[in-house]
């Protein structure tokens, strides 16, 4: 029986718009492909808790948690990953890759330039439909 963990990650957005994507170091499972930082959860908490742990200890950065955007579970074959993405802001301090290879700042039209770990898709799909939808109101 294959292990499902469960993970979330955030998409933190600034000022301008724009989203921090995290490059997976060549040390990391799935090497060299974008994601939203964040974790695995801990068993007893909950995944607004470990994103605010996982962004301290990855980021070195306070963030504060709003609403789900996906929730992703993706096969890659030796294991299953559950995902959930969050909205997040920063509060405190600036990012700092200390686990990641590179951190960049994109505008939501230029995300899926990156090549994304396979779990994180859905959200960046979500989060260009949405962007779209709400261009084509205006």
């Amino acid at each position: 029986m294959k292990k499902t963990i469960s993970v979330v990650g955030a998409i933190i957005q600034d000022d301008s718009g724009s989203i921090l994507c995290a490059l997976r170091s060549a040390e990391m499972s799935l090497p060299n492909l974008w994601e939203f930082p964040g974790g695995k959860i801990e068993e007893g908490e909950q995944p607004e808790d470990t994103l605010r742990r996982e962004i301290q200890e990855e980021l070195c950065c306070d963030i504060d948690v709003s609403t789900l955007v996906e929730d992703t579970t993706h096969d890659y074959g030796n294991f299953i990953i559950n995902l959930r993405t969050y909205h997040a802001n920063i509060i405190a301090g600036e990012p700092i890759a200390s686990e990641h290879a590179a951190l960049l700042w994109l505008p939501v039209s230029s995300l899926q330039s990156l090549v994304w770990a396979p779990a994180d898709i859905p959200a960046v799909e979500k989060l260009v439909q949405n962007q779209l939808e709400v261009a084509s109101v205006l």
